[in-house]
This record gives structure tokens, C-alpha cells and sequence, in this order.
């Protein structure tokens, strides 16, 4: 797991949290804070993703390469 992963994940529970506070206290406007964080958080934990799969692939030619 790499950072942009964790952070993502964080920012995902925060906007959660937020969306739900949001409803709680009637705030459009925080319920609609949580959902962009929600996203923003979303999109870094794919960034992640994305980079631990071209992190393993690159892993995996080296090993190739070297096996040959």
C-alpha cells in the first residue's frame, strides 16, 4: 500500500463523516462538502492503485529480464 492509497482512503471516511454530519444538522452545503471530499479521496486511492500495478509490472519484467 502506498500513500496516495492511504490518503485516499482517509479523505474517502472524512467526506463520509462530513456528508453524514452534514445531514445531521441539516447543511446542504457540508453534506455537499463530504461528497466532493468523497470523490477527491476516491480518485487519489485509484491514483494508488494505479501505481502500485505499474510498480508490480515493472517488478515483474525486471524479474523476467533477470531470469532469462
Amino acid at each position: 500500500m502506498n500513500k496516495d492509497q492511504i490518503e485516499g482512503t482517509a479523505k474517502n471516511i472524512a467526506g463520509k463523516v462530513q456528508e453524514e454530519a452534514g445531514k445531521l444538522v441539516g447543511s446542504t452545503t457540508q453534506q455537499l462538502k463530504g461528497l466532493q471530499k468523497q470523490q477527491e479521496g476516491k480518485a487519489e486511492k485509484r491514483a494508488g492503485d494505479v501505481k502500485e500495478i505499474v510498480k508490480s509490472a515493472k517488478e515483474l519484467a525486471d524479474d523476467v529480464i533477470k531470469n532469462r
